[in-house]
């Protein structure tokens, strides 16, 4: 499946997909089958791998039993870094982070991992990363040494956006961060989401279907939730976040 293809579709028939976001870290190996056969049940529609750090020596061996465990239910990953690339994923989300000045993430990483890319054979998709202010400093920004687009600064948000566009990637993914204290707000969505045409991701502390669901009114194609299903008992939500999504 090209899953490019398959999120261009889905907005263009105005069908909104949830994406569950795995730390690689903070899932042992033993628990994938009964995780993902729940993320299946629950009506998740992608599966994104990634975290800011990665100190388990044994990534490629958990995308292999996650890829194992998830049958048709696309598996996509969302780096960290260079050392999470593996072969066993069907796509990678190529980011750029844009949204900093730090040529390392703009570029640097990329010329690196192309050849990888090209040899593993993964779909890339080209995500211009932009991080968005949530309150507190967050991992990736600290990782990155780069700083987030203030939160009511909507209108440099929305260059960033247009910019993203005519530079020709392919999606654009708003960021508050993993375990945000505020997420992206609605206002900011809603503005970058009427000014440019291609696919929009949100994630970063959506903690509640309610949540979810502003986000998707307000102009969102995909949205990420990842560190609030990590916590015990949190995975029996997934099929409410994913109604919310969907509806």
């Amino acid at each position: 499946m090209n899953i490019h293809t398959f999120l261009l579709q889905q907005k263009e028939d105005n069908k909104k997909t949830f994406a569950l976001l795995i730390d690689p870290d903070n899932i042992d190996k033993s628990e994938i089958p009964e995780f993902i056969s729940g993320c299946i049940d629950g009506n998740v529609d992608i599966v994104l791998i990634g975290g800011s750090l990665l100190i388990n020596a044994h990534f490629d061996n958990k995308i292999k039993a996650i890829k194992e465990a998830a049958k048709n239910l696309p598996i996509v990953l969302f780096p960290g870094g260079l050392n999470q690339i593996s072969g066993y994923a069907d796509a990678i989300l190529y980011l750029s982070l844009i949204s900093g000045r730090n040529a390392e993430y703009l570029i640097g990483s990329q010329v690196i991992a192309a050849p990888v890319i090209k040899h593993l054979n993964l779909e890339a998709i080209s995500t211009a990363y932009v991080l968005i202010e949530s309150g507190q400093k967050t991992s990736v920004e600290f990782m990155s040494g780069t700083q987030p687009i203030p939160r009511d600064k909507t209108d440099i948000a929305i260059a960033h956006a247009m910019a993203a566009e005519l530079l020709g990637f392919k999606l654009l993914y708003l960021e508050a961060g993993s375990g945000a204290r505020q997420t992206v707000p609605v206002e900011m969505i809603e503005s970058v989401c009427s000014s440019i045409n291609i696919p929009v991701m949100v994630g970063g502390g959506i903690k509640s279907p309610d949540v979810a669901r502003q986000k998707i009114k307000a102009g969102a194609d995909i949205i990420v939730v990842g560190n609030h299903f990590e916590k015990t008992g949190n995975n029996n939500y997934i099929k409410e976040f994913a109604q919310a999504i969907h509806e």
